[in-house]
């Protein structure tokens, strides 16, 4: 459901975002520059209520107020998003503003601090949801670093791939690399939390065996 919700979400805020875009006359977005900010923000406020509700579709039959999932998912996630683009570009106009071709030491450490940023940046996620999951699971305070360590397999995976990019052909590198970074994002996004989830289902009925 995860995958799909990203897919599906994916698709529908990108579709949304073009229709707004096109909707707009040019004379409006050139003279006011925040229409297309407010777009963007709609288009990702569309993609994180359908990404958080594909996941209470499943959740609802172990948290009675599902609707609070897709609460804190939506905003944690907008919020996490927004933070490390912040700081991304922060790290990225300290760079440019060397005024110098950066060396190969330089490269890894400002692309280090940038995914240092991005990984961190899911502690906002896992803290909104692990104020939801506290109240129906005990031993539950790892679940504020779980998303985060999605985001390091994510980078890690990411990096792998474009490692790889030689053996693709030119002519369709891009896309490739575009949407099986998609692909790799949106399995781990699923599967890793589907991993906490069994951890906490069992860790709870173990609490109640013993009682």
């Amino acid at each position: 459901m995860t995958f799909t919700g990203w897919v599906v979400g994916g698709i529908t805020s990108i579709a949304l975002e073009k229709y707004l875009l096109q909707t707009l006359p040019p004379a409006v977005l050139q003279q006011q520059p925040s229409w297309y900010g407010l777009v963007k923000i709609m288009s990702s406020v569309v993609f994180a209520i359908i990404f958080a509700a594909d996941q209470a579709l499943v959740l609802r039959r172990y948290l009675s107020a599902w609707w609070l999932w897709v609460l804190v998912t939506s905003v944690g996630w907008l919020v996490a998003n927004h933070v490390s683009t912040a700081w991304i570009n922060y790290i990225s106009s300290i760079a440019d503003s060397l005024n110098k071709t950066l060396s190969f030491e330089d490269v890894i450490f400002f692309g280090g601090l940038s995914t240092l940023s991005y990984v961190l940046s899911g502690i906002w996620v896992g803290f909104l949801q692990w104020l939801v999951l506290r109240q129906y699971t005990a031993g539950a305070w790892w679940w504020n670093f779980l998303p985060s360590f999605s985001y390091l397999c994510i980078s890690i995976f990411v990096w792998l791939l474009s490692c790889l990019q030689d053996l693709i052909p030119e002519v369709s590198r891009a896309q490739i690399l575009y949407l099986s970074g998609q692909a790799l994002t949106a399995i781990i996004l699923g599967v890793i939390p589907a991993i906490g989830f069994c951890r906490l289902k069992i860790y709870s009925q173990r609490i109640l065996a013993s009682k």
